[in-house]
């Protein structure tokens, strides 16, 4: 896509805002991200290295140096994100990989002022090629650990499965993820083009994570409207939304999610690259936000949407008018949506007061 109307990312070290002489630095603003995915968190000089590793030809949307030209309100248009997005996880072959994918993630994280990252994997996808779907699962926990430790980044995962597959795939995935509750795994999901099946064709995937402690995050309300989120609720009992931002449409759902406090992990970059908004100023942030609908703000995939997390932060602020106040409780409510300790939430909430009193 073209990065924001056809511009490079929003800048979230900028200096001036709306008549406002000076405004804090939104890289040093505390916050989680739960809102990103595995393979789509690489960095693109990554993704070129390991491509010349492995003899991967890349397509010129991947190796131009800019993130690509997207728009998936169409099937052709999905096909293709999906395309790319396969090719890029083509290059993820070994555990060495791995590792530095996930420590690469986790540096980008902390140099945008994230203290808590939840990723999101499908461990099927990498399957293959890492000797298996329990050997798969934890190499990526491992490479959590280590980047933790060598970031001081708090990390987590969320185990997620494809609604393109059969239902009783994901409910293997389901299975998988409760034996690694206890080894960083906090969430399920369920990821790919919404507008394909029903969500009710995964309610016993989501039933099996749910009894094992494990929190419902499935996707909706993204490429379909309110109604896929009302399925997410009713037929997954969603702690959490990827996206939700269509719920915008319903001011009944509206007040269903603000009142049972159901974090949506919205995406602005990536609703504009991929169509759902025309332009940042169209992704209904202030609708939901005034609502009391709680958002955690996420880059989704930026190695193809070319923004990371400070940058939807900058996208409130300049986009839709957001204070340093109001960005300050965008961060309280991604903390508040997280999987952290509570202690860890406690210690995370003050410093986003420091950074708003400072």
């Amino acid at each position: 896509m073209e990065p924001l109307s056809g511009g490079r990312p929003p800048n979230p070290t900028s200096t001036r805002d709306r008549g406002q002489a000076a405004v804090r630095d939104l890289r040093r603003l505390p916050k989680a991200h739960l809102h990103l995915h595995f393979t789509g968190s690489m960095r693109p000089s990554t993704l070129l290295d390991l491509a010349d590793k492995y003899g991967v030809h890349l397509p010129e949307a991947l190796r131009g140096g800019e993130p690509p030209k997207l728009r998936a309100t169409d099937e052709r248009g999905w096909f293709r994100f999906q395309r790319l997005y396969d090719i890029a996880r083509s290059c993820l072959r070994t555990p060495e990989d791995i590792q530095r994918l996930v420590r690469e993630a986790a540096e980008e994280d902390v140099r945008d002022g994230s203290r808590w990252l939840e990723i999101q994997v499908d461990p099927t996808s990498y399957a293959p090629r890492l000797g298996g779907l329990i050997p798969a699962l934890e190499i990526i926990l491992d490479a959590v650990r280590s980047a933790s430790r060598e970031t001081g980044l708090g990390i987590r995962v969320l185990v997620a499965a494809n609604r393109m597959k059969h239902p009783l795939d994901a409910r293997t995935l389901a299975r998988l993820a409760v034996r690694y509750a206890d080894q960083g795994v906090v969430g399920f999901g369920l990821s790919n083009d919404e507008r394909r099946g029903f969500a009710r064709d995964f309610d016993r995937a989501f039933a099996i994570a749910r009894e094992g402690g494990l929190l419902a995050a499935p996707h909706g309300g993204e490429l379909s409207g309110p109604a896929s989120v009302r399925d997410c609720l009713d037929d997954l009992h969603a702690g959490r939304i990827g996206h939700g931002v269509r719920a915008a449409e319903d001011a009944a759902l509206l007040r269903r999610l603000a009142s049972r406090e159901v974090t949506c992990e919205v995406c602005p970059a990536s609703n504009v690259a991929l169509g759902v908004y025309e332009k940042p100023e169209d992704v209904p942030l202030r609708t939901l936000f005034d609502a009391g609908v709680p958002m955690a703000l996420g880059a989704d995939d930026p190695l193809l949407f070319g923004a990371r997390l400070a940058a939807q932060y900058e996208i409130a602020r300049t986009a839709h008018g957001f204070t340093d106040a109001e960005l300050a409780e965008l961060a309280r409510q991604s903390v508040r949506g997280s999987r952290a300790p509570q202690d860890e939430q406690q210690r995370l909430l003050a410093e986003i007061d420091g950074w708003l009193a400072g």
